[in-house]
């Protein structure tokens, strides 16, 4: 039966500061080259975002408090999120742009989320140019809404209650997040790998190896000659 291979924190320390240029030069390099591809390579998305209340309004224009109405358009709002999501509104869509976008660029840029519990449709879009990121999403929404009242006209009213805004900031990449994630998982990989040499290293180094391995004392030390 082997002898199991157990490390003390001496053991520990000792292959750390044997392996630390190695370490040292993995950290820095995965780190170096997450933040160029963060600032340099990484192109910046920038996302643009409206949001739509469904409800019945009354006659004066305020909306119905009933509970049984408010019930039956949040269960109809995962049908109302498949009309803003569909190739007719994003063809529609398309061709308030010009067509600078296809109907299928535009299906993978802009996502439609129904709000859980609300009556509330989110339309979200992402785009290299902040301006052009509003501008879909202003064009999805007002295709989605006269296509709504044109397909389910028996459906509830439709009114955009947040405007796109211009977007300031990218929101992606996230810079200082990807080189945050980029030093601990290069420094876990480099001690990790560290370890792996230690364990697949066998050969006999000092008079302690000898006595590990082999299971023999040492008789004596032959001391390094001096130069």
């Amino acid at each position: 039966m082997e002898e199991e291979t157990t490390l003390d924190l001496r053991d520990f320390y000792n292959i750390l500061k044997k392996r630390i240029k190695l370490i040292i030069l993995v950290v820095v390099t995965c780190t170096l080259v997450s933040g160029l591809l963060s600032f340099f390579v990484v192109k910046p998305t920038y996302e643009a975002s409206t949001t739509i209340i469904i409800g019945k309004l009354t006659e004066n224009g305020k909306s119905n408090p009933q509970y049984n109405d408010v019930m039956m358009y949040q269960n109809l709002i995962k049908t109302y999120a498949q009309i803003a999501g569909s190739n007719l509104v994003m063809q529609n869509a398309s061709n308030k742009l010009g067509g600078a976008l296809s109907p299928e660029k535009l299906k993978k840029v802009v996502s439609v989320t129904p709000q859980q519990g609300t009556q509330i449709l989110q339309i979200t879009g992402e785009s290299g140019d902040p301006s052009e990121a509003v501008k879909m999403v202003d064009a999805v929404s007002s295709s989605f809404i006269a296509e709504s009242k044109r397909v389910f006209p028996t459906g509830g009213d439709i009114n955009v209650m947040d405007k796109p805004q211009f977007p300031d900031k990218p929101v992606k990449p996230k810079k200082m997040l990807n080189i945050a994630i980029a030093f601990f998982i290069s420094l876990l990989a480099s001690v990790g790998f560290s370890f792996v040499l230690e364990y697949m290293d066998n050969t006999i180094k000092t008079e302690a190896d000898i006595n590990k391995q082999l299971g023999i004392p040492v008789l004596g030390i032959i001391p390094k000659g001096e130069a």
